[in-house]
């Protein structure tokens, strides 16, 4: 059995960009930023950012072409997929995306937009929990809150 599945938690890097296919498929592209931490051999704090590309088809590509912004905290469930092509120099170059199967939005907060980030400053000086949302099943236009 083979399984190709990913989980991200992190800030969208970059506003989504959507367009509409030749066959009038929506699409929409944007990046996620996640953080790792930890601590090297010397005992200094390192921090590294990786930004993944996401592509985000059909009701999901417009939904979040519509509602994500650029510093918002967001969960995206998809599959890995790298694609291939040969550039205009003859050379072969190749990308690799996430291909969203589901989004779910960071928490509503209160405040300005940037109070939707999670940075490490906000979780180690506040405390603050972040709510768990759990679905069993697939999320409908209607029972988004807004």
């Amino acid at each position: 059995m083979n399984l190709n599945k990913i989980f991200l938690l992190g800030n969208v890097a970059r506003d989504p960009e959507s367009r509409t296919t030749p066959s009038g498929q929506t699409v929409a592209n944007f990046s996620i930023a996640t953080n790792r931490m930890w601590t090297d051999k010397e005992g200094q704090k390192q921090k590294k950012a990786e930004f993944h590309n996401i592509v985000a088809w059909g009701k999901l590509g417009e939904i979040c072409a519509q509602y994500l912004q650029k510093g918002k905290l967001v969960f995206i469930e998809g599959r890995v997929e790298t694609r291939s092509w040969d550039a205009p120099d003859g050379t072969k170059k190749y990308k690799t995306e996430v291909i969203a199967e589901g989004m779910q939005m960071g928490p509503k907060l209160s405040g300005n937009s940037s109070d939707n980030r999670l940075s490490d400053e906000k979780q180690s000086s506040s405390g603050e929990e972040i709510p768990v949302i759990e679905s069993d099943g697939e999320i409908e236009m209607k029972d988004i809150p807004f």
